[in-house]
């Protein structure tokens, strides 16, 4: 075996991180400016990825003045009698809680990162999916600036915390217009028609 397909054979069985970011206001801010999108890097397993605004010290930058210098990082491991290549997340900021899927992470607080997680800070939101490999010096990551909020399309929206206040517009416009002066209908009330 040649010294070339001993690299193409490595990388074939590289992990990959496929990260997904989203901000809603992207387009307008510029936020993800200074990001590689839609290209593979290739990372060293004992340097942690770093996320935040200083460029000195993170991976990836966020252009963003409420973002931390350093907000979160990623920390790849490796088990024993294992090939698989894992990873911790990490939540770097002092000034926003990190949410990974349902659970909070506080400042310095850590975690084992699902395959797929659903991240949440400040207005961002972000998909990492991990995709096995078996080569122990280094793993890919590919980033993705998503148009849809990832919460949306994977039906894991937080509720408001705002009451919405119930029209019954839809309910009321079939009715009778004498109902309708009735406001809207509970599921409790009963009308008597005459």
């Amino acid at each position: 075996m040649s010294a070339s397909e001993k690299i193409e054979t490595e990388e074939d069985l590289l992990t990959c991180l496929y990260i997904k970011l989203y901000h809603p206001q992207a387009a307008v801010k510029a936020v993800f400016q200074s990001l590689a999108v839609g290209t593979k890097s290739r990372h060293q397993a004992a340097e942690p990825l770093r996320l935040g605004r200083d460029s000195q010290t993170c991976t990836f930058t966020l252009a963003d003045t409420r973002v931390s210098r350093k907000h979160l990082s990623l920390h790849a491991y490796r088990t024993p009698h294992s090939p698989e290549m894992l990873f911790t997340i990490q939540n770097l900021s002092e000034k926003l809680q990190l949410l990974v899927n349902s659970t909070r992470l506080g400042f310095l607080e850590r975690m084992d990162l699902p395959d797929k997680a659903l991240i949440r800070f400040g207005e961002y939101e972000m998909v990492i999916i991990r995709e096995g490999g078996e080569a122990k010096g280094s793993f890919e990551v590919e980033l993705e600036v998503l148009a849809v909020p990832p919460s949306r399309e994977s039906c894991t929206c937080v509720p408001s915390m705002e009451p919405i206040m119930e029209s019954g517009s839809q309910l009321m416009s079939r009715l009778p217009t004498e109902l309708q002066e009735h406001g809207p209908l509970e599921t409790d009330e009963t009308l008597e028609f005459t």
